[in-house]
């Protein structure tokens, strides 16, 4: 499901699948549960996995098991993960969120700013952002048989940073 996007592709703003993508991650700044601020920029340095999603979201379900292992497995070595929640209903969010506990980051964006930004078109949908903050990957969708692959693109990601 990798497509390479040349960049009239790109320009033209294909974003489908999974798709290799080299350009700037749009910056925002959001609160978590606890009402600290979370920003792009003061993650820049590490590899992040941003990751858009909503409660009425099945795929959702299989990607935070996941989202959680690859944070385990991979923090250490620069791997920090940020779920932007889409619910206008934050009492939605947190009884996904009771049954599909995060490790990771979680955000809010109740009035949805920052997909349009970012070209999301449906739930999940990730980014990987390298640490200069390019966005270097775009994919859209979760199952299992995604995990291999993603994986492999965050090993890269992390060997490039170093």
């Amino acid at each position: 499901m990798a497509r390479r996007l040349t960049p009239l592709v790109l320009a033209a703003g294909l974003l489908i699948g999974a798709s290799a993508l080299a350009a700037p991650a749009p910056e925002f700044t959001l609160s978590n549960a606890a009402g600290q601020a979370v920003s792009l920029t003061q993650l820049r340095g590490k590899v992040v996995y941003l990751d858009f999603w909503a409660s009425w979201c099945g795929p959702c379900r299989q990607s935070f098991p996941w989202m959680n292992e690859m944070l385990g497995k991979y923090q250490a070595q620069g791997l920090e993960i940020v779920a932007v929640n889409l619910d206008t209903s934050r009492a939605d969010a947190e009884k996904f969120l009771e049954k599909n506990p995060a490790a990771f980051s979680v955000v809010f964006d109740p009035t949805a700013t920052l997909p349009p930004q970012y070209g999301v078109k449906g739930m999940p949908t990730s980014y990987l952002i390298d640490a200069s903050g390019e966005i270097i990957l775009q994919h859209s969708g979760f199952n299992a048989s995604h995990r291999e692959s993603l994986e492999a693109s965050i090993q890269q990601a992390l060997e490039s940073a170093r």
